[in-house]
C-alpha cells in the first residue's frame, strides 16, 4: 500500500453502529451520500469489514447475504449495493476493505523488511494500513463516507475504529465528522421507548476515545422532544443532532426522512461546507410511485437461499426499481427450489405472474429450478434466468427439447455424457478459490429482432459477471435447432451471454447479474421488460398481499 495521499479539500464522515446489528447503516449511510449529492457535492463510501475473511467471495450466502461486485471484479459486502443505488459513485475493489486484507498487507510488507526489523504491532501498523485505505480512495471528492461495519463494542472493530479516531487528530476536527447510529426500543409492557441502549452505546463508544457528532435514533415510534433532550444530555451532543431514524415503508424514503429532521444541513453546518439548497424532486417522485401504484404483481422467485432474503438483495431492489418504473407494486414469493423437488411445480407456481431464477453454487435444489423452467416453458409463464438461472435454462431445453436425457452441468455431475454447461479450458487449470470466476464487467454483442435487443435498444452493453462455468458451444447449434436464440455473445462470439426461447411470450436469460446496475431512477432494462411481461400476464385476479416496494415480500412457500 502506498503512503496516504494528502486530502485538503476531502471532508470525512464516519458511520458507527450499536446495541444491535442489522440497524441499517448501509441505507444510513447511502441515504446521507444521497442528500449530500442533492446539494450538488460530490461524494464517494467506503465500507470497512472487521471480518478477516479477505472478501466475502468464499462466504455461504446464508451468513454474509448477497455478495455484490462492481465493476473492476471485487466481490465487496452488500451495503456496496446501497451505495451504488443511492447515489452516482463509481465503487471499486478500493471501496471495501476487511481485516483479512489489511493484516494480509501489514504482513507482506513484514516479509519484505518494510519495516526495517521493527516490532509489528496493532498500533500504529494495523491502523496506518486502515488509515492509509481510507485516505487513498477519495479521488478528491468533496466528502468520503466510511462506514465500519460490526457493533462498538464488538473486539474485531477495535483496529478500525481506533484508526478513524486518530484521523481527527490528523486532519481536523472541522474536516472528521462521526455519526452513530443507534437503536430506541419501544418496550411494550411499559409503553414507552426507552433511551438507555442509546446512552449506554455512546457511553462505549465515548471509553473508545469517540465522541459522536450526531445520532441516529433508530425507532418505530417518533421521538418526542422531550425523549431527544434527555439523549443529547446523556450523549452530549446538540439537540439538534439527535435526529429520528423512525422505520419507513421504503427504503427509498430514507433520504426524504432524514431531510425532514435536518440532518443534511447539520451535516454541512458542522463540516463547514456551503452548499446549494438540496433537490430532492426526483426521490419525492420515486416515494409518490411507491406509495401510488396503478396496480400489483406476483413474481416467484425459485432460489437455494430463500430463508435469507439478503441473499437476493440487489436482485429483490432491481424488481422493485421494474415496478416503479411500470407503476405497480411487486409482490415476491420466495419459493424454495428443494420444495419444488418435494412438491412438484404446479402448486407452488399456481398464484404467480411470471417467475425468476436466480444465480448461485451448488447442485443442491438443481433438479427442482429444471422442473420450474420446464413447467413455466409449457404454461407460458414470463421467465426471468440469472447466472445459474440461465444455465439450468440451457439443461432443461437440452433434455427436454434436445433430446439429451442426460445433459447437465459439469458442476453438478463430471461424468455426464453432455456437459451442456462446462468450465472452460483455460480455466480448469486454476486452483486456488474464486481464481476460476469471471468477475466484473465484460462486454457483450446484442443481437437485433430479439428480446435483448427491445430492452436495451443498442448492440453493445457492459455487465457485470460472477460465475465459473459457461453455455458449451458444442451443443449450441443443436440448442437453435430446438428454438434457443443467442441474443447476446461476447465480441468474439465466444461465450454466450443472453439466451431467449423464442416459442413463448418472455423467456429470457443471461450469465451476468443485471441487478448490480439497477438504479431506482435507472432501472435496468431486463427488470423493466420482466416485469412488463408479467404485468401481460396477469390472469385479472388480484396480487397476493404482500410487501410494498422495498419490502420483505412473501416468505417463500414451505411445508
Amino acid at each position: 500500500m502506498a503512503e496516504p495521499k494528502k486530502h485538503i479539500k476531502t471532508k470525512f464522515i464516519f458511520v458507527t453502529g450499536g446495541v444491535v446489528s442489522s440497524l441499517g447503516k448501509g441505507i444510513a449511510s447511502a441515504s446521507i451520500g444521497a442528500l449530500l449529492e442533492s446539494r450538488g457535492l460530490t461524494i464517494t463510501l467506503q465500507k470497512l469489514d472487521p471480518y478477516i475473511n479477505v472478501d466475502p467471495g468464499t462466504m455461504s450466502p446464508f451468513q454474509h447475504g448477497e455478495v455484490f461486485v462492481t465493476d473492476d471484479g471485487a466481490e465487496t459486502d452488500l451495503d456496496l449495493g446501497h451505495y451504488e443505488r443511492f447515489t452516482s459513485a463509481k465503487l471499486t475493489k478500493r471501496n471495501n476493505f476487511t481485516t483479512g486484507q489489511i493484516y494480509d498487507a501489514v504482513i507482506t510488507k513484514e516479509r519484505r523488511g518494510d519495516y526495517l526489523g521493527g516490532t509489528v504491532q496493532v498500533i500504529p501498523h494495523v491502523t496506518d494500513e486502515i488509515k492509509a485505505n481510507i485516505l487513498n480512495m477519495t479521488d478528491g471528492v468533496d466528502v468520503a463516507i466510511i462506514e465500519i461495519g460490526g457493533t462498538v463494542g464488538d473486539i474485531e472493530s477495535l483496529p478500525f475504529l481506533e484508526a478513524i479516531r486518530q484521523l481527527r487528530f490528523d486532519l481536523g476536527k472541522e474536516n472528521v465528522l462521526y455519526i452513530h447510529l443507534t437503536l430506541i426500543p419501544f418496550i411494550n409492557t411499559a409503553g414507552e421507548l426507552k433511551t438507555k441502549p442509546t446512552q449506554h452505546s455512546v457511553n462505549k463508544l465515548r471509553e473508545i476515545g469517540i465522541q459522536p457528532d450526531i445520532l441516529l435514533c433508530r425507532t418505530s415510534r417518533p421521538l418526542s422532544p422531550e425523549i431527544k433532550a434527555k439523549i443529547a444530555l446523556f450523549g452530549n451532543v446538540d439537540r439538534d443532532a439527535v435526529i429520528t431514524a423512525k422505520d419507513v415503508e421504503c427504503v427509498y424514503e430514507v433520504p426524504l426522512a432524514f431531510h425532514n429532521e435536518g440532518l443534511d444541513e447539520k451535516v454541512i453546518k458542522l463540516l463547514n461546507i456551503w452548499t446549494r439548497s438540496p433537490k430532492l424532486e426526483q426521490w419525492e417522485r420515486i416515494a409518490k410511485k411507491v406509495k401510488n401504484p396503478k396496480s400489483g404483481i406476483t413474481i416467484g422467485i425459485v432460489g437455494k437461499y430463500v430463508d435469507l432474503q439478503d441473499s437476493y438483495k440487489s436482485l429483490h431492489e432491481a424488481l422493485v426499481h421494474g415496478g416503479i418504473t411500470n407503476n405497480v407494486c411487486v409482490n415476491f414469493v420466495y419459493i424454495d427450489s428443494e420444495e419444488i423437488e418435494k412438491a412438484g411445480p404446479r402448486h407452488l407456481l399456481k398464484d404467480v405472474d411470471a417467475v425468476l431464477v436466480p444465480g448461485g453454487f451448488g447442485s443442491r435444489g438443481i433438479e427442482g429450478k429444471i422442473s420450474t423452467i420446464q413447467y413455466v416453458r409449457e404454461k407460458k409463464i414470463p421467465f426471468f434466468g440469472i447466472c445459474l438461472g440461465m444455465q439450468v435454462a440451457a439443461i432443461e431445453i437440452a433434455r427436454n427439447l434436445c433430446g439429451l436425457k442426460d445433459a447437465n452441468s459439469s458442476e453438478f455431475n463430471v461424468d455426464t455424457p453432455h456437459p451442456v454447461i462446462d468450465m472452460m479450458l483455460e480455466q480448469k487449470n486454476i486452483t486456488s478459490k474464486g481464481g476460476t470466476m469471471r468477475l466484473g464487467a465484460y462486454p457483450c454483442i446484442v443481437k437485433k429482432g430479439t428480446l435483448a435487443f427491445k430492452a436495451y435498444g443498442k448492440v453493445e452493453i457492459s455487465e457485470r459477471h460472477r460465475h465459473r462455468y459457461e453455455v458449451n458451444n458444442i451443443y449450441r447449434e443443436n440448442m437453435e435447432k430446438a428454438g434457443v436464440v443467442f441474443s447476446g455473445l461476447s465480441p468474439d462470439g465466444g461465450l454466450v451471454e443472453i439466451m431467449e426461447y423464442k416459442n413463448h411470450p418472455w423467456f429470457l436469460g443471461c450469465q451476468f447479474h443485471p441487478e448490480f446496475k439497477s438504479r431506482p431512477m435507472q432501472p435496468h432494462p431486463l427488470f423493466e421488460e420482466f416485469v412488463k411481461a408479467a404485468i401481460q400476464n396477469k390472469k385479472g385476479k388480484p396480487a397476493l398481499a404482500g410487501s410494498k416496494h422495498g419490502g420483505q415480500g412473501i416468505r417463500g412457500r414451505k411445508k
